[in-house]
C-alpha cells in the first residue's frame, strides 16, 4: 500500500472526524470540549485510530473517549457517505497524551536548569 495514499486518507479523516465534532453531528453529552490531533491507520486501512486531546480531569477524558468510541458506528457511516474510498475503516478514538507529556518534559527540564547549584 502506498505510504503516500494512507497519510493522505489519514488526513482527509481526521478533518472529516474535526467537522463532525465541530458542528454537533456527535451528540452525545459525555463528549467534552475536545480536538482531534492525528489519524493513525493500518497499512491495509482497514483501522483507524483517531487521536483527541482535551483540557479537563482524567474522568472527563474517560467520558469524552468513551462517548466518542459509542458513536464510532456513526463516525463510520458519515465517512462512507462523504468519502470515495472502497472500504471505510473502522474508527476508534484514542486520548492523545503527547501534549501533557510535552509539557511534563518541559517542567522537568526547567527545575533542572533552575536547580543547578544542586
Amino acid at each position: 500500500m502506498n505510504y503516500r495514499r494512507s497519510e493522505r486518507v489519514a488526513d482527509v479523516i481526521k478533518e472529516e472526524v474535526a467537522s463532525m465534532i465541530l458542528h454537533g453531528e456527535i451528540k452525545d453529552p459525555r463528549i467534552g470540549f475536545v480536538t482531534i490531533t492525528r489519524v493513525e491507520l493500518t497499512p491495509d486501512l482497514k483501522d483507524a485510530k483517531v487521536f483527541f486531546s482535551q483540557i479537563g480531569s482524567a474522568e472527563d477524558k474517560a467520558k469524552s473517549r468513551n462517548g466518542l468510541n459509542n458513536a464510532s458506528g456513526f463516525v463510520r457511516r458519515a465517512l462512507a457517505k462523504r468519502l470515495d474510498l472502497r472500504h471505510i475503516p473502522n474508527v476508534s478514538f484514542v486520548f492523545d497524551d503527547s501534549l501533557e507529556y510535552a509539557d511534563h518534559i518541559e517542567k522537568v527540564i526547567k527545575e533542572m536548569k533552575g536547580g543547578g547549584g544542586h
